[in-house]
């Protein structure tokens, strides 16, 4: 066979396919026609929490409501038991959400206003968080922060009606990834744990409970890299640790048998660890540290 015979059978038979496609009713347009698909560890949508009234360590160990990552991943924030101490790590659960259901959660998101320059109001609350939004845009991540939005969202607080009118989209975008099984329709009980497979530990230098508040844990050996690590900011005895690695593994075993008043030695001193799994688009300390 010649080189413009096997051309033209070549172009024969891609025609053939495409006749065909249109005749089940598939479509004819090429794979670059197609929409790009997400970064699957990129962020598509989220809602974290910034500022308020917390120590140093549980500020950078603070985890976001909800974080729905490109490829469906949607990590959230399980129950925790009411108990004293409580565990030594959080109860991060992930659910699957299928490629439309995170393009229905982008279009929501978009809908409530985030990434747009909205005039939210700035309520005479004290000490409150601000409620960060991000969403994925064609043109990159976009983000509303919005100040004490749970604390203000009466006619009581002095905010105008528009004001009020903005935050109450964003209030009702809240309630909507704050239950995503209900939300989309899915059923419940598809969750499973977050595998973690780096994690970031706060520590600050261990202070004995009062004893009205409970009795003094017994202390474990801290098998991962040397605390305090680096520094939380001037003046602050507050440092974070990047673990990973083979070092995980010990770590998670160890945080097993322990909770969240349990002293760790390291360096001979004690310290309390604040154990905060690093999320898919998160990589160290500094990305807990700089945000």
């Amino acid at each position: 066979m010649t080189i413009a015979s096997g051309f033209r059978a070549a172009a024969a038979a891609s025609l053939f396919l495409l006749v065909a496609c249109a005749q089940d009713g598939g479509s004819s347009a090429l794979p670059g026609d197609a929409p790009a698909a997400r970064d699957p560890d990129a962020v598509a949508v989220r809602v974290d929490y910034t500022g308020g009234f917390l120590t140093p360590a549980d500020n950078i160990a603070r985890l976001p409501a909800v974080t729905v990552y490109g490829d469906g991943r949607a990590i959230v924030q399980g129950p925790t038991p009411a108990i004293y101490p409580g565990p030594a790590l959080p109860n991060l659960q992930v659910l699957q959400l299928s490629a439309a259901e995170v393009d229905k959660l982008v279009d929501r998101a978009a809908a409530a206003g985030v990434g747009t320059a909205t005039d939210l109001g700035q309520p005479p609350v004290a000490d409150a968080p601000s409620t960060r939004f991000t969403v994925d845009t064609e043109a990159g991540p976009a983000t509303t922060e919005v100040y004490a939005l749970n604390e203000a969202a009466d006619a009581g607080s002095g905010l105008t009606a528009d004001q009020l009118a903005a935050r109450r989209k964003l209030l009702d975008l809240l309630s909507a990834v704050s239950d995503l099984p209900t939300t989309l329709g899915k059923a419940t009980g598809g969750e499973q744990p977050y595998q973690a497979t780096a994690l970031a530990a706060i520590a600050t230098p261990y202070t004995a409970p009062d004893a009205a508040i409970g009795k003094d844990q017994p202390a474990v050996a801290w098998p991962g890299p040397a605390l305090p690590g680096t520094s939380a900011g001037k003046g602050l005895e507050t440092g974070c640790v990047t673990v990973t690695g083979d070092d995980v593994a010990k770590v998670l075993a160890a945080a097993g048998k322990a909770n969240a008043a349990t002293p760790w030695t390291s360096g001979d001193r004690k310290w309390t660890v604040v154990l905060r799994p690093l999320l898919p688009d998160e990589t160290d300390c500094a990305d807990l540290l700089n945000r």
